[in-house]
């Protein structure tokens, strides 16, 4: 991931995104899960796969865990580091779920999209990542 840059998403409600529909959830404790799903359903995007990660797959490539079933993990506290990566859907349905998850006042997370690169990265792997870019561009210049 170091070293790719970033790339601008916009609002194409046909350019979808790599990989399988869904979401892959982590660091949400069982009680904000619900929130989340309600937003999905709210804006009509129910159809998307869910899947919460668990502590079991810190070590599991993304793309394993993204294969999981939807719902999958749904119920349980996790203890990874709070991040959502979007995979498979379009541009325009990105957009709206990161402008209505600010109205679900939930804890600060990492957004990331999948990419043929993370998803044969380890699930932890790619979160710490994560942590490590949010840092570098929250450092004063």
């Amino acid at each position: 991931m170091s070293g790719q840059g970033f790339s601008k998403i916009g609002q194409s409600d046909k350019k979808r995104l790599y990989g399988p529909r869904a979401l892959l959830v982590c660091g949400y404790a069982a009680s904000e899960q619900d929130r989340l799903l309600d937003m999905l359903e709210r804006f009509r995007l129910e159809d998307i796969s869910v899947v919460f990660a668990t502590g079991a797959e810190a070590d599991t490539l993304v793309r394993q865990v993204l294969e999981r079933p939807s719902g999958h993990g749904r119920g349980e506290d996790s203890p990874l580091p709070r991040a959502v990566v979007l995979s498979g859907i379009t541009e325009k349905e990105l957009s709206t779920i990161m402008a209505a998850w600010r109205h679900l006042g939930l804890p600060r997370q990492n957004w990331a999209t999948l990419t043929p690169s993370s998803e044969s990265w380890p699930l932890m792997d790619l979160l710490a990542e994560l942590d490590a870019e949010r840092i570098a561009l929250n450092r004063p210049r």
